[in-house]
């Protein structure tokens, strides 16, 4: 359970912000290598109509 005063550790982007090219950014090594990137999966639905 959090204490009253821990800090809420939620990262968000600003609504309206253009992320999709600092989103879809690679790492760079030295990035990857310091621990200061993330692995990203992309889910897609791909809904076909039932015959």
């Amino acid at each position: 359970m959090k204490k009253e005063n821990e800090p809420i550790d939620n990262e968000q982007i600003a609504p309206g912000m253009d992320d999709d090219p600092e989103l879809n950014q690679n790492a760079t090594e030295e990035e990857i290598n310091q621990g200061d990137s993330t692995k990203v999966v992309t889910l897609s639905y791909d809904e076909v109509d039932p015959s």
